[in-house]
């Protein structure tokens, strides 16, 4: 049965799918009341960002005339709002659909999702975390007026979203749940030990967790630590089993930015993923000079699933794409 056809049959469903309108709402509540411009940037693009690990949906423009372009499905509006920061329009965010291609079918994916992106200009990380926490907690009272932010349920479980947050770093989440020295492990052993034995004590977590300092090889796109060039300004948020947001101490340095690029298009060659160029207008635009900023990509749709007390992302899309095309 179609989702259409069950909120046909059960009215009472309505009211769980429009969790997405409260959480929209708010998130742009939130951000136009601290003067955050929002923007519209385009999904289809004539290069997409270069992520190693992900696989876009690849296209073809094609004109009346017979012109031919290739063409790419977004996997973030990154690269688009940074040439935005570069022109000088300032904090801003935007709300957009995002495309992967070649991900599990599971609860916390979906080909086609809603992204939010944020950036704080003269900001870096740890203020970027401070909003997250801000925003979370805001959409939780307002979706479900009165609760209690100490004793958060979500799918039978309690949890504890007072601020601030727990903040564990990459080099101590290593050694205290892998038994590992970063300098030890190889570049490319990372995620495995990652997702084998990091990531299953932080989602056990009953408050959220932010890990942040990522080894510089994970974070292509972030600022490395003055302190320690090992690391870079990073971090992502872990709460009742779910990551929900990657934010960067953004990279400024345009020779620096396209060193990384050719490694990670270097790394996807070697996975047998789609083969594209660089975006040199983003790199002109980090020559041209972007500023001091930090930003953030957030799951919207797990924001949603978590604020809803659902168990999956597909209970939160009227047309999930497991339903669409028989997944």
């Amino acid at each position: 049965m179609k989702t259409w056809q069950k909120i046909k049959n059960d009215p009472k469903l309505m009211k769980q799918y429009l969790v997405r309108e409260k959480v929209v709402d708010v998130v742009r509540s939130f951000f136009k009341d601290q003067g955050f411009h929002e923007v519209s940037t385009p999904i289809l693009v004539p290069v997409p960002s270069i992520e190693p690990n992900l696989e876009v949906f690849q296209t073809e423009l094609r004109t009346s005339k017979g012109v031919k372009r290739d063409g790419y499905l977004i996997m973030s509006p990154e690269f688009s709002i940074k040439k935005l920061l570069a022109a000088g329009i300032g904090n801003c965010f935007e709300i957009t659909k995002c495309f992967r291609n070649e991900e599990e079918v599971s609860p916390l994916h979906n080909p086609e999702f809603s992204m939010l992106e944020w950036y704080r200009v003269g900001a870096n990380y740890r203020n970027v975390m401070e909003d997250f926490e801000n925003l979370f907690c805001e959409i939780i009272k307002k979706v479900s007026p009165g609760a209690d932010l100490s004793k958060w349920e979500y799918q039978g479980q309690i949890y504890d979203l007072n601020c601030p947050w727990p903040r564990i770093s990459f080099e101590e989440a290593f050694a205290k749940y892998a038994g590992r020295r970063i300098e030890d492990i190889k570049d490319e052993d990372f995620y495995q030990i990652f997702f084998n034995e990091v990531e299953p004590m932080l989602l056990k977590s009953k408050k959220p967790v932010i890990l942040y300092d990522y080894p510089i090889s994970q974070a292509s796109l972030a600022k490395k630590k003055e302190s320690d060039p090992r690391f870079a300004e990073r971090f992502e948020v872990f709460l009742a089993g779910v990551e929900l947001g990657n934010c960067f101490s953004e990279l400024t340095d345009a020779a620096e930015q396209k060193k990384r690029f050719e490694t990670d298009l270097a790394e996807r060659k070697s996975q047998g993923k789609t083969d594209y160029p660089i975006d040199e207008d983003l790199i002109e635009a980090l020559r041209a000079g972007l500023p001091t900023v930090s930003g953030i990509a957030v799951g919207v749709d797990r924001i949603i699933m978590l604020a809803a007390n659902v168990s999956s992302i597909s209970e939160t899309l009227f047309f999930p794409g497991n339903e669409l095309f028989n997944l």
